[in-house]
């Protein structure tokens, strides 16, 4: 099972929230729904640094309904005003009924034409989290319709390069599927968007970074080590591109509550 806080970099700053698990026919469909809702004072602005899995999201809010796809980088949430947005975090499964080019979807955002899913949301929202993520899911599951061969074995191989902390390598997903690394290469270009390697680099930076958060006593050289950094420089690295700092940088800033003044755009 996928931990449902790694991607937030600052888990203090975030609204209302709730995660949601997925319930019937949609649940090989979404991860989980994550509803947020805010009301902040006039002027105010809440910025979430988000630091996105290897998925996209089908997001309603006020305005519409929107496909996000997988990132590359650390992204940036501005909240200000009052609002809502539910949203799920999809398995391939769904992403093959709602995009025919998931690579297309990298780092950008497309509108969907779905009033009727826009309504049955806006119905409910805000104050219905629960209702609106099974009305969410109902509608995917309808969209998806049967699950097919390949779907499923995409969503295996997701949930393996996300979940699994021995796989390190883009051959050892390929040995646990039992198919070619060219197999799942091609799986995942067509699937989720990423290759496998970017997801399994994804997945090792969200733990780094939670154990960062998490551990502030433990030494960044044994962090590096148990999630198979070559070393501490290569873990550093990861965050200096990815995050725009470095994983010494961000310890001070996540224990002093400073956060995001060293996060670049």
């Amino acid at each position: 099972m996928i931990d449902r806080s790694r991607g937030t970099l600052y888990p203090e700053r975030l609204p209302p929230l709730e995660r949601l698990p997925a319930q019937g026919g949609a649940a090989d469909l979404v991860e989980w729904f994550w509803v947020p809702e805010w009301d902040l004072p006039e002027g105010a602005v809440s910025r979430q640094p988000v630091l996105g899995y290897p998925a996209s999201n089908l997001v309603v809010e006020e305005d519409g309904v929107a496909l996000y796809g997988p990132t590359t980088r650390l992204t940036e949430r501005v909240l200000s005003g009052r609002g809502w947005a539910v949203g799920a975090l999809l398995r391939p499964a769904a992403l093959l009924a709602l995009s025919p080019a998931p690579a297309a979807l990298i780092d950008t955002s497309v509108r969907v034409d779905a009033p009727d899913l826009h309504a049955a949301i806006s119905a409910v929202m805000p104050g219905g989290a629960r209702v609106a993520s099974a009305r969410m899911g109902e509608w995917l599951d309808r969209r998806a319709g049967p699950r097919t061969t390949q779907a499923r074995l995409a969503n295996d191989a997701a949930a393996l390069l996300m979940t699994d902390r021995g796989v390190l390598r883009v051959e050892d997903a390929a040995a646990r599927l039992a198919i070619s690394v060219r197999t799942l290469q091609r799986l995942a270009h067509r699937t989720v968007g990423l290759s496998p390697a970017a997801m399994i680099r994804r997945r090792r930076l969200q733990e780094a970074a939670q154990r960062v958060r998490e551990r502030p006593g433990e030494s960044l050289a044994a962090i590096a080590a148990e999630l198979g950094y070559s070393d501490q420089a290569h873990l550093a690295n990861d965050f200096r591109t990815v995050l725009g700092l470095t994983a010494s940088e961000y310890r001070p800033d996540v224990t002093s509550g400073s956060g995001s003044a060293k996060i670049a755009e």
